[in-house]
């Protein structure tokens, strides 16, 4: 079982690297990215905690909060943070929850309730699908959820590709087309009729068939 898009984030209280969380308060008004990792000391998320510290900046510029989840303690995580920056030259500049009792893994869904409620002698093999990425909204709503197996590094440009889609069409009434990056053409949405769209959009639209009405982007 998943938690669907326009589910509300489950939340919680726990430890992390920057202190005691309790989530939907430390979202507050800004949309979030909470990315899991089944054990620290692992290979591919060690390139992935450094690279989005690299790329936080981006993720600043567009409101967004980052927040990591491994399930090990959080002494092991400042020590992991270390090995990052020593890997990638970046160390986490965002909170990363130790999750020992399991119970973020649990509550979106990515073990089992009969995994038990220890991380202690748990493999990065028995917590493979804590590899979900979860984009959060103001609203404290899924927006969006990419999983990735272990051996399969993340993209956060796409990710990053995703929030500008995400952000655009959650203050229009636009939606994005395949492959499409900021600044290009978007698509007015069905609920909106020719004559509404006549009115918001003056210049007019590109139909190469009557239900997709592509128009520039607003700016």
């Amino acid at each position: 079982m998943t938690l669907s898009i326009n589910s509300t984030a489950p939340d919680f209280v726990a430890d992390s690297t920057e202190g005691q969380i309790r989530f939907h308060d430390w979202i507050g008004d800004a949309w979030c990215v909470l990315f899991s990792h089944p054990k620290d000391f692992t290979p591919v998320c060690t390139t992935e905690l450094g690279v989005v510290a690299r790329m936080k900046p981006e993720f600043d510029r567009r409101g967004v909060k980052l927040i990591g989840v491994s399930i090990d303690p959080v002494a092991d995580h400042m020590r992991w943070s270390e090995d990052i920056r020593t890997a990638v030259g970046q160390a986490p500049n965002y909170p990363l929850i130790g999750d020992t009792n399991l119970k973020v893994a649990k509550l979106y869904h990515m073990l089992p309730e009969d995994a038990g409620d220890s991380a202690q002698g748990r493999t990065a093999a028995d917590n493979a699908t804590a590899r979900t990425l979860f984009v959060i909204g103001p609203d404290k709503k899924i927006k969006l959820t990419i999983s990735y197996p272990m051996t399969t590094g993340r993209d956060f440009n796409e990710v990053l590709r995703a929030i500008d889609s995400l952000q655009l069409t959650a203050r229009h009434q636009l939606a994005t087309p395949a492959n499409w990056s900021a600044g290009e053409d978007v698509v007015i949405v069905p609920s909106v009729s020719d004559d509404a769209a006549r009115e918001r959009f003056p210049n007019g639209w590109k139909s190469p068939v009557p239900y997709l009405r592509l128009v520039s982007a607003p700016s």
